[in-house]
């Protein structure tokens, strides 16, 4: 080998080593380029080397999509190697750096305790998460750390801790698994010791939702429930607080596996059921306020975070009084009694119609059993009809209707008609009136009465057998009855429906409107019947009477 190749050989590896140097020394370092082309999506930019670098337009576009940079401008880059031939270069990550560099001048380069908040910008999966602030700081946070899914993680906002960072490479590593686990751990020993000691807490009202109000006790948060704002019970909290307020609470629950925390604020106040316990009793009357309505009746309130039942049954002596609205109103003061006070199950029902005279004392004392009345029908059932006589109702029974037993109140009459009604009878002891309508008008039986009077000889049609009897139609509108005591010389058996009969009148009820018939009477009621007829027709003898009646 001649010395002259030796030479030329290491001239041209020293030249080679040199180069390969150079590119060493100018990774991750800071360079002036000059832009020389700019294409649809990148940019090339001459920084010194055999070839032009490569950025992608993106690089120099402000958010609006206008261009930074034009071509002959110059602009900082990051080179970082070298991709064969071509160097390796970044603008984005000159604009990092000088992120990072404010980043370790305000925090140091071995930060503590330092909270980043930023949105996830780009996921890479089995890798991790890149997060940038609102000052465009990127920072990793790996996969572990993210307590986050892959999937959906994209443009999510979060709150992390700074794991480490790296100078040289000037990325920042973050976590939010270990943020979350810290406050987790500063929520359980906070609470425990809330909890040990038992003694009312202030907190500050950060939410109101309609079943509850979350309130930060701290920066921990805990609900308390729309049950556990007033011994009311169940209240609307926007009625009570409003979000910022400070309020004390007590601390009920915690569920350590959800992470749930249930506070009281009732729990800080003293219970007014007990202090009524000793206060209150059946009997007694107070003074309340109509605070709410239901289907069932109203609530009052006491005054005192108590609230009373006034069940519509107990708010008026009117019977068909459907809905509390008609007769109170949200906000009225009134009296009521109290019917009955359990301060151990919170239960507080009271009465206002006690408190208020009874209609049918008021009716009584101006009204009596003959008293001939209008009304309106309020109720028509199977047996009769309810009739309202102003504040009270009497019951005109189906018998009691009309004369025609045939015939009810569902024939004749229907809710809201008006009607005229007798009293009949008053019970004072059961609070019931009965009333009529047949009563104002004579009963057939009592007209046929003056022209047929018991002893009377009548004829009848057979209308139905009974076990007991006969009914006999004597008109159109009068039935009686033959008992079967009465047939005499009748035979059921070779009778058919539609015979006729003669028969005597034994009994005549005009105010039940029926009539009792004998055919056993009917011999000895004509012989009677020919007696009279003999004693008064002085021109014939008994003898002459009798033959001729004997004859015939």
């Amino acid at each position: 080998m001649r010395i002259e190749d030796i030479e030329i050989g290491e001239d041209e590896n020293f030249a080679a080593m040199f180069e390969e140097s150079e590119k060493k020394t100018q990774t991750n370092t800071v360079v002036d380029g000059v832009i020389v082309e700019i294409n649809e999506d990148n940019v090339l930019v001459d920084v010194g080397q055999k070839i032009e670098g490569s950025i992608n337009l993106s690089e120099i576009k402000t958010a609006d999509g206008e261009l930074k940079y034009n071509v002959g401008d110059t602009l900082p880059v990051m080179m970082s190697g070298f991709r064969g031939e071509r160097p390796s270069i970044s603008h984005q990550k000159v604009l990092q750096k000088e992120l990072v560099d404010a980043f370790f001048k305000e925090h140091g380069e071995e930060p503590e305790n330092v909270i980043v908040n930023g949105v996830v910008t780009y996921v890479k999966k089995r890798a991790g998460f890149t997060v940038k602030d609102d000052n465009g700081l990127e920072y990793f946070m790996p996969m572990g750390h993210g307590y986050l899914k892959a999937d959906n993680a994209l443009g999510k906002k979060v709150e992390a801790k700074v794991l480490k960072v790296n100078a040289e490479q000037n990325s920042i590593v973050i976590s939010r698994k270990v943020l979350i686990e810290a406050k987790q751990a500063l929520k359980e020993e906070t609470i425990k010791k809330i909890m040990a000691e038992d003694k009312p807490v202030v907190g500050t009202i950060k939410k109101i939702t309609s079943y509850g109000m979350f309130i930060d006790l701290g920066g921990i948060d805990g609900l308390c429930n729309y049950n556990e704002i007033s011994y009311k019970g169940p209240v609307n909290p926007s009625s009570y607080y409003k979000e910022g307020d400070h309020v004390e609470v007590k601390v009920l629950r915690y569920d350590d596996k959800k992470g749930h925390i249930s506070l009281s604020i009732k729990a800080c106040l003293s219970n007014p059921w007990d202090e009524m316990r000793d206060q209150l009793e059946a009997g007694d009357t107070i003074g309340v306020t109509v605070s709410n309505f239901e289907s069932y009746g109203a609530f009052v309130d006491l005054g005192n975070d108590v609230e009373g039942l006034l069940h519509i049954s107990e708010i008026s002596w009117n019977k068909n009084l459907k809905n509390p609205k008609d007769v109170l109103t949200i906000g009225d003061e009134i009296n009521v009694q109290v019917l009955e006070l359990d301060a151990d199950k919170r239960r507080l029902r009271v009465s206002l119609k006690s408190l208020l005279p009874k209609p049918f004392e008021n009716f009584t004392a101006t009204h009596k059993a003959g008293d001939v009345m209008t009304g309106t029908v309020v109720t028509v059932t199977d047996f009769g009809a309810f009739i309202n006589l102003g504040e009270v109702d009497g019951l005109l029974h189906n018998e009691e209707a009309s004369w025609d037993n045939n015939s009810n109140c569902k024939d004749l009459y229907k809710k809201g008609d008006e009607v005229e009604v007798k009293i009949i009878r008053i019970d004072r002891d059961k609070e019931n009136i009965s009333l009529s309508t047949k009563s104002l008008t004579d009963s057939p039986v009592k007209a046929f009465q003056d022209a047929n009077p018991v002893g009377s000889i009548v004829k009848a049609t057979i209308k139905d057998f009974k076990e007991f009897g006969m009914f006999v139609k004597i008109t159109d509108k009068i039935d009686a009855l033959v008992r079967t005591e009465d047939f005499g010389p009748f035979e059921k058996d070779e009778a058919n429906v539609g015979d006729e009969i003669e028969a005597v009148i034994v009994n005549i009820d005009t105010q039940r409107n029926k009539i009792r018939l004998s055919i056993k009477r009917l011999e000895s009621q004509q012989e009677r019947e020919l007696l009279k007829t003999v004693n008064d027709d002085t021109s014939m003898t008994f003898g002459d009477a009798l033959k001729d009646k004997l004859r015939k």
